[in-house]
């Protein structure tokens, strides 16, 4: 009987397994034929011969792609975005959630802020007051119209007090007996305890901010202020050629496919994200997990 538990054990991990690796070849694949096609010469690509191996191997793309300024800018237009909302998402997302986590003897007005956050999360107001909003502060053209919108990003604050709220409450308590202030136990006890789930929200604003590119298109003007993916969005749903204005790359482009070249452009855009991510992933799950235990 224990032979056969045994048996019908080892049946079903290793259909596990399987079943596992299926998803994961799933989820590889379309990145993988990306990275293949950005490899692949301009006939093959356009040919529809690339699978999950380059068909021609050659670097043109990406040799266009880094000589293109406008993509250069778009990059670090990026960054800039990814740099400044990640640091206003990280102070807003600690200064709100360290009180929220508090008792109400200690923050009497803990459950109207939290319910008001929560509102917020489940109640938008839409795109045009937005725009509105935006219009008449004057952040058209502007890397706050990016960041500031997103300033409070709700779900993180939420993740963060459930991990706040899992810490000891000894800790609390001696902190309070030592005569510690709010200031001190934050930045002292609190902050150093929660680097997990600060890793995990900080992986979630820098994801978020990386990829969003509809905010771009309807707060930037001109191609020169949009981000990333927005530019890289433009030139995957509409063929801009017309911008190509020199002899030399021409030239250049005559070498080269919109399937080429467009994937070339993901893959880069993408890279970014496939660096920071190992080194934050040993922090995801556990920041993830801890805090939604109860005991």
């Amino acid at each position: 009987m224990v032979q056969n538990k045994s048996m019908t054990a080892r049946i079903a991990m290793g259909s596990l397994y399987v079943l596992m690796s299926v998803i994961a070849f799933l989820s590889l694949a379309p990145i993988i034929y990306t990275v293949a096609v950005s490899f692949s010469d301009k006939a093959a690509a356009a040919a529809g011969k690339v699978t999950l191996w380059p068909v021609g191997f050659n670097t043109a793309a990406y040799s266009t792609i880094l000589s293109d300024e406008n993509f250069l800018n778009a990059f670090f237009v990026s960054v800039k975005r990814v740099l400044l909302g990640g640091l206003i998402n990280f102070l807003m997302t600690v200064l709100m959630a360290y009180p929220l986590s508090r008792q109400v003897s200690e923050f009497r007005f803990r459950d109207y802020y939290m319910w008001t956050i929560i509102v917020t999360m489940l109640f938008s107001g839409g795109i045009i007051p937005l725009y509105i909003l935006m219009k008449y502060l004057g952040l058209f053209d502007t890397i706050w119209a990016l960041v500031l919108p997103t300033a409070v990003p709700v779900f993180n604050v939420i993740l963060l007090i459930n991990f706040f709220r899992s810490l000891p409450k000894e800790l609390s308590e001696a902190g309070h007996i030592d005569g510690a202030g709010p200031w001190y136990m934050l930045v002292k006890i609190f902050i150093p305890l929660s680097a997990p789930a600060l890793a995990t929200v900080t992986l979630f604003s820098i994801v978020t901010h990386w990829n969003s590119f509809f905010d771009g298109l309807i707060f930037m003007r001109s191609m020169e202020n949009y981000p990333l993916q927005t530019y890289i969005q433009q030139f995957v749903v509409q063929t801009n050629m017309q911008n190509i204005s020199s002899q030399e790359r021409i030239e250049m482009f005559k070498n080269l496919s919109n399937q080429t070249l467009n994937a070339a452009k993901i893959v880069i855009g993408m890279l970014p994200i496939l660096v920071i991510y190992p080194f934050l992933q040993r922090f995801f799950i556990q920041g993830i997990m801890l805090g939604s235990v109860k005991e």
